[in-house]
């Protein structure tokens, strides 16, 4: 039940309810005077939606193309998936079987367009419509099973139009110029005659194989075994279309219709079956809520949900594959077993600032990056690879205020300066920090042979009467 117009009305009743003369939208009190032991509960929009979402998921099993039609409706793309199954007469009788078994009334329609399939399935004409049947089919449907506005509804009455047979009848001019274009545009998608593709809640993956058990898998070397084999088939047709695979899925659906999902990711395209399927074995020994099979898992698929053009690899003179080195693989098993967020790459900031010049995102992420910087050839590095942040302040002595350091004290131990180079002055940028004071940068070799990368921060009598020094990193 549900407040509507300032009273408790049904919003949705049980079949056994509507034997008995109940409907949807008559008040509780009309109800309850009717059967006075009536069960009524409150109605919860957020569960009923979790619910759909759920049995959307379980749909997943006879086509990765299913998208929502709310308050209690789902539809399907079976294009080229109810071969699978036997047909698209078993693939109806098995979906209502699933859900029925679950609990659930269901009716389901199965018809070229998903508008046709929508109103014959939610007015009650069950089954399969031929190709091209679609339009007789419809004729003695209500007008209501094009979804239109209550006012459009009352006016198609009220002009005594109340059958889809009336509508197609009329010259499609007629209709836009007395109740809008609206009416046609649904009026030719319920009949067949436009198709409108839906927008699945998953996108379409780019290719994916599918393994089908009689008896429900329970145990994990058979849920491997089956995965080999589904990485050899996705491996195939990749090859086929000169694609790999960056993004991979496998799908775990249990009898009981619950889906577990996995996902792994490669730093490059790939379609080796064999590092395929170390990822995943990497993915499920990492799962911090391990697959738990309930009463065993009939389905299992292997989808590639993103594919880039993948040459084919150069054979060596010994007749091996030239791969790519083995950081591209270890990074790809570091992700699968830590997780794409913790496993972070640098990428170049276009930036004077040294403590912003770059920064970290997921080694999968694309990300803008601006070219780092390339050394004069046979030039030491302007920059050091150890940064101190914050860096650490030192005491320094200098021939003249704004000179390079004769000597510095770090840490306790004293420094003598034999080489230096310098100053690089680095201005703050003003729209971040506009009161950071300027930083003379001086890159020093003491008497030891360890080289510094040490700033004055101020610039004497024009920013600082004093100015510090600061030890900001340390080249190898």
């Amino acid at each position: 039940m549900a407040q509507d117009r300032g009273a408790l009305r049904l919003a949705a009743v049980s079949r056994q309810a509507t034997t008995l003369g109940l409907r949807p939208g008559q008040t509780l009190a009309d109800a309850r005077a009717r059967i006075p032991d009536l069960l009524a509960i409150d109605q919860d929009p957020a569960a009923d939606a979790a619910l759909l979402g759920r049995m959307a998921e379980a749909c997943d099993r006879w086509t990765p193309l299913v998208d929502l039609d709310p308050p209690d409706g789902l539809v399907l793309d079976v294009t080229g998936c109810d071969h699978l199954v036997g047909g698209e007469a078993a693939l109806r009788v098995q979906s209502l079987r699933r859900f029925r078994q679950a609990g659930y009334a269901a009716c389901a329609t199965i018809a070229g367009t998903p508008d046709a399939a929508r109103a014959l399935a939610r007015f009650g004409r069950a089954g399969s419509v031929p190709p091209g049947g679609e339009a007789e089919a419809v004729r003695s449907l209500p007008v209501a099973a094009l979804g239109l506005p209550k006012r459009t509804r009352a006016a198609l009455a009220l002009a005594g139009l109340k059958r889809l047979g009336d509508l197609a009848g009329l010259p499609s001019q007629v209709l836009a110029a007395r109740f809008g274009e609206e009416l046609g545009t649904r009026l030719r998608r319920v009949q067949g005659l436009e198709d409108r593709r839906i927008t699945p809640l998953r996108p379409r993956p780019a290719c994916w194989a599918d393994e089908v058990f009689a008896d429900p898998l329970t145990h994990r070397p058979a849920l491997a075994a089956a995965l080999q084999r589904l990485a050899g088939q996705v491996a195939q047709q990749l090859e086929s279309t000169g694609e790999g695979g960056r993004a991979f899925e496998a799908s775990f659906f249990r009898s009981d219709g619950a889906v577990r999902r996995i996902g792994i990711r490669t730093g490059r395209p790939q379609r080796d079956p064999e590092a395929i399927l170390r990822l995943l074995r990497e993915r499920l020994d990492a799962l911090a809520d391990p697959l738990d099979p309930g009463f065993g898992f009939d389905r299992v698929r292997l989808a590639v949900t993103l594919a880039e053009p993948l040459a084919p690899l150069q054979p060596r003179l010994d007749g091996e594959a030239d791969h790519e080195d083995a950081v591209s693989d270890l990074v790809d098993r570091l992700v699968a077993r830590l997780g794409a967020a913790r496993v972070l790459r640098f990428v170049a900031a276009d930036t004077h600032d040294p403590l912003r010049s770059s920064r970290l995102v997921p080694t999968g992420e694309t990300a803008p990056s601006a070219p780092w910087p390339v050394p004069e050839p046979s030039e030491p590095p302007a920059r050091p690879l150890h940064l101190f942040d914050p860096p650490q302040p030192v005491e320094a002595l200098a021939e003249v205020p704004d000179g390079p350091p004769l000597r510095f004290r770090w840490q306790g131990v004293l420094h003598t300066v034999v080489h230096a180079e310098g100053p690089e002055r680095i201005a703050p940028e003003w729209w971040r920090e506009p009161a950071a004071p300027t930083r003379d940068y001086y890159r020093v070799e003491d008497a030891q042979g360890g080289r510094f990368w040490l700033f004055r921060a101020g610039l004497y009598e024009r920013e600082s009467g004093r100015p510090r020094w600061y030890l900001h990193g340390l080249f190898a």
